[in-house]
């Protein structure tokens, strides 16, 4: 097996409701090598989980992935983002509300803005949703690590009932939408 350099990573930062669910989605693409959940797009510096879910520090949950691009493209990846959460809810994902739950991308460079709002425009070409898209896209400023607790959440608790209630059906349905794209060992 040959080996990738650094040449060939990428980083995307999103945002689609609870971290803890698109964690647990993109943790299981091929292509994809680290997934950080974490906090993004707001004014305080190195907030605590209490403080973003206070809506007080302008933060979004949010992911940010290392990526294969030998494997995997950015347009898939937000193929994919697009696909598991509801980007036609402002600040909110089911039943998690405020702005910390809002839909956003946030791009690190020329190209993955151009390609954000490529998709987005492709999607409502399509009438994919059937109401508008709300996803703010923005740049990248600052990411900051969540606590350990929150890293790998539906891996370390597949048994609570939100695990089991909203992040597995989730799961589910990558199992069978986009069953090509998992890692080759995820069954």
């Amino acid at each position: 097996m040959t080996a990738t350099n650094e040449a060939d990573k990428e980083m995307a930062t999103i945002a689609g409701g609870c971290f803890w669910c698109i964690e647990a989605v993109f943790q299981m693409v091929d292509g994809v090598e680290t997934v950080v959940s974490g906090y993004t797009g707001g004014h305080t510096e190195h907030p605590t989980y209490e403080e973003v879910c206070s809506g007080s520090t302008g933060h979004a949950e949010a992911i940010q992935i290392k990526f294969d691009t030998t494997k995997l493209n950015y347009e898939t990846v937000l193929d994919i983002f697009f696909a598991y959460h509801d980007p036609t809810t402002l600040d909110r994902e089911g039943n998690d509300v405020g702005t910390q739950y809002r839909s956003a991308v946030f791009c690190h460079d020329d190209h993955q803005e151009n390609v954000v709002q490529s998709v987005i425009e492709r999607l409502v070409k399509e009438s994919v949703f059937r109401d508008p898209i709300v996803t703010e896209v923005n740049r990248i400023i600052q990411f900051y690590e969540a606590e350990d607790y929150h890293q790998s959440y539906y891996n370390n608790n597949r048994h609570h009932p939100y695990c089991r209630s909203i992040i597995g059906p989730k799961v589910m349905k990558l199992h069978k939408k986009h069953a090509s794209l998992l890692k080759p060992d995820i069954e």
